[in-house]
């Protein structure tokens, strides 16, 4: 090895050593004829001295040299004067005295400083990722990352579970998103798909008597990108024969409280608590509810539809629903303007306010609500006087999205919670099906592969849209960190299920035939989760965008600024590929 030790381990214990040292030029500084360095590496940084009393020709190279460069240092370690110590780093007592000095490379004035206090622009971080990934704030990012991974793979090694590659070059299946496809070119006009997750293979597996699996698994989704999506992303994928919810439920909830103990040294209470899709929808108005503050949501549709306030008997006329949220003090007419316009900003029509009195409602709207419609209101809400209650009427699907935004927001405003706080909760017993809002037609809420509830199986002929499945998601403060359920064995209730969102029979054995035959060579039951790692790695370290904590992510638009990707390919290429290009 050219170095002896890193940058960030000796300490006045190593005083008198002789020692080589590699790393970057983080900074250089000529006091009085004699330089002094930080060299730094991705363990810390060490000062080094140029002294021209030890070595001229060292100290002449020293002057030469730029932030940045990368060189190797050979000399003895000694503690520095009292009033030079720097407490704020663990090598911040000793300096190395150099009397060598190699210089490897070179660099050109960085684009960009390193330093994390330093705000850079998105675009040069992701031009100059190489060098973002210097920035000591980045490199913990990364460190942090490969520690949760550890202890994913440790805890579940240790309960039984095997880890299992699955393909990345498969079949094209409907999965929710649209897929990356890649050309096969010795099969002429054939694609592969990369896969959106390993769904299909991962019960393959418990089909082939792999009882506990699991992966790190790459999946790839050609979607548009907001800050917690990207092209490719891994994820935590778990699944178990002969289990049930309870039992995937407890693995999980094991595994998180061991992963952010190890990563985080802070205690995970479980058992984590469990919301039903239909008391979330009631009480926040959205499927991943932010638990860590009691801001709940009222539906008052039924009452205010008897008042003779157009806004909202129109809507509700329509169809359509009215929301209320009761923060439980009062605003100015200033915050309730921007609240207002707030909600129009995301899309909505507005919002309506009554403030809460001692002698009863006032604002411009009460004229259109009689005493008994007030009393009415009074009594589902139980206002305290000097607070206000804001309305938002909308499509009901509408409605609910404004409405738990506006609650997300004010929560926010009033800092109803610990940014810090980690409130993990299980949201259970999804619709297995939605209606699309322009066709009309059934389409699965998250997949077609869920088990419905036993006693809802029979609704699959008469209410499909009733029937209610063994799908469970688990949130971390209002963000969805995975999707799991009790899968189909049957093939017969499989076949069902998808004919029943519009696959013919061709269609049917086409894309999923190989998943259904192995049903017919004993499938156990199984149960199983996906973890989105970015996204909770991302959030523990306080991130929403999971781009800081991926090595070499891709923009909004899905292109890497570094590499140029994605790229044009050969005319060759494209003929080997019997693909031809119509840019027209």
């Amino acid at each position: 090895m050219m170095r002896t030790h890193t940058c960030g381990e000796l300490t006045e214990k190593d005083e008198g050593k002789q020692v080589a040292l590699c790393g970057w030029n983080h900074s250089i500084r000529d006091h009085g004829g004699i330089i002094f360095g930080d060299l730094r590496d991705r363990y810390g940084v060490t000062q080094i001295v140029f002294d021209p009393s030890k070595s001229s020709n060292v100290h002449k190279m020293a002057e030469s040299l730029r932030r940045e460069d990368v060189i190797c240092v050979k000399g003895v370690v000694r503690k520095r004067d009292d009033d030079t110590v720097n407490e704020n780093i663990p090598t911040g007592r000793i300096e190395v005295v150099a009397e060598e000095l190699s210089i490897l490379s070179r660099s050109k004035t960085p684009p960009m400083e390193i330093d994390e206090r330093l705000q850079v622009n998105d675009d040069i971080r992701m031009r100059y990722r190489y060098i973002d990934l210097r920035r000591p704030n980045m490199k913990e990012h990364i460190i942090f990352r490969h520690k949760a991974a550890q202890a994913v793979r440790s805890y579940l090694s240790d309960a039984g579970f095997i880890e299992i590659e699955t393909p990345m070059l498969v079949k094209s299946t409907p999965e929710g998103a649209r897929d990356y496809v890649v050309p096969s070119r010795v099969n002429p006009g054939k694609f592969y798909a990369l896969p959106q997750s390993p769904q299909l293979y991962k019960q393959i597996l418990m089909v082939s008597g792999f009882d506990r699996y699991f992966q790190l698994a790459r999946c790839f989704r050609d979607e548009d990108l907001r800050a917690d999506r990207q092209p490719e992303h891994t994820q935590i994928d778990i699944e178990m024969s002969f289990a049930e919810p309870d039992d995937v439920f407890n693995v999980i909830e094991g595994l998180i409280s061991d992963m952010i103990k190890k990563v985080s040294g802070v205690e995970i209470a479980s058992p984590f608590p469990r919301i039903t899709y239909k008391e979330a929808m009631e009480k926040y108005c959205i499927d991943k509810p932010d638990i860590r503050y009691d801001l709940f949501i009222t539906d008052v549709t039924e009452i205010v539809k008897k008042s003779d306030f157009s806004v909202f008997t129109s809507v509700i006329e329509k169809g359509g629903a009215v929301k209320c949220i009761n923060p439980g003090r009062d605003f100015g007419r200033s915050e309730l303007d921007g609240y207002i316009e707030y909600v129009k900003s995301i899309g909505g029509l507005g919002m309506a306010w009554m403030k809460v009195t001692e002698s009863g409602l006032e604002s411009n709207i009460v004229k259109y609500f009689s005493d008994d419609v007030q009393a009415e209101l009074l009594s589902a809400l139980r206002p305290k006087p000097g607070s206000v209650l804001l309305f938002i009427a909308d499509k009901p699907k509408n409605a609910c999205e404004y409405a738990s935004k506006l609650r997300s927001k004010i929560a926010k405003d009033m800092q109803l919670y610990d940014e810090k706080e980690l409130a993990f909760c299980w949201v259970t017993d999804f619709p297995l099906f939605e209606r699309d809002e322009e066709t009309e037609k059934l389409k699965p809420m998250h997949h077609m592969f869920s088990m419905p509830k036993k006693e809802d199986i029979p609704l699959l002929d008469t209410e499909p849209e009733n029937v209610v499945c063994t799908q469970y998601d688990l949130v971390l403060n209002g963000v969805e960190l995975g999707s799991g359920s009790v899968r189909i064995h049957d093939r017969k209730l499989q076949e069902k299920i998808i004919s029943l969102i519009g696959y013919t029979k061709d269609e049917i054995d086409e894309r999923f035939g190989f998943l259904l035959e192995a049903f017919e060579y004993g499938a156990p039951p199984h149960a199983g989760i996906a973890i989105g790692f970015d996204r909770l790695v991302a959030l523990l370290l306080g991130f929403n965008d999971i781009r800081e904590v991926i090595a070499f992510p891709k923009n909004k638009a899905a292109q890497c600024p570094m590499d140029g990707s994605p790229g044009r390919v050969t005319p060759k290429q494209l003929k080997e590929l019997n693909i031809k290009i119509d840019e027209t």
